[in-house]
């Protein structure tokens, strides 16, 4: 269960400034992104994240995916998460939590997760960019068979017709088992499945 908004929203606080976040060591070839797991209230105040479907065209296709992007020429990865955000979805002005472990993803990209509060701000995704924006309630996170494991791989299953993988599933079982619940997790062994690798 839950705790009322204002209290979540200080409890997620104090769990990512306790815990002791992974940065991935410099590497050559890796380059540099950032996402944000951004938590937003619905009319009743009840929690929700945003999850996008990338457009059929262009990087990761059609895939689910956390609202980010690569980092621009000196830019920071909050500031590259929060203008990934706005530009993908509208959201701004939002309030930082704290960040989870760097993820390195099979494709050569270090993605730096930055968990943020947004209040009641509604979503839009820009259609050059998002097919499609989904409100995914908190509380999904903490039922039952979520995670599940498939032949090895990781899956988050969040909704009718939602089931992420890593990397973002990745990012969201640790955004769970940290933020939420105040647990210590680490997710870089997780696999990705091949159709992810792009």
């Amino acid at each position: 269960m839950l705790p009322p908004m204002d209290e979540l929203r200080e409890r997620v606080t104090a769990h990512l400034a306790a815990f002791p976040r992974r940065q991935a060591p410099p590497a050559a070839g890796l380059r540099a992104a950032a996402v944000t797991v951004c938590v937003l209230e619905d009319a009743a105040r009840g929690p929700y994240t945003i999850l996008i479907r990338r457009a059929p065209r262009g990087r990761n296709a059609g895939q689910w995916a956390l609202p980010g992007g690569r980092l621009d020429d000196g830019e920071r990865p909050v500031e590259a998460a929060l203008r990934e955000l706005a530009e993908e979805t509208s959201v701004r002005g939002v309030e930082v939590a704290g960040l989870l472990d760097d993820y390195v993803t099979d494709s050569g990209f270090v993605i730096t997760p930055v968990v943020a509060f947004g209040g009641a701000q509604r979503p839009v995704g820009d259609p050059r960019e998002v097919a499609s924006v989904h409100e995914v309630p908190l509380e999904r996170f903490l039922r039952p068979g979520v995670p599940r494991w498939r032949r090895g791989l990781l899956q988050m299953p969040l909704g009718p017709s939602i089931t992420v993988h890593a990397p973002t599933g990745a990012i969201l079982w640790q955004f769970a088992e940290v933020a939420l619940r105040g647990r210590e997790l680490r997710v870089s062994h997780v696999a990705q499945p091949h159709w992810t690798r792009t």
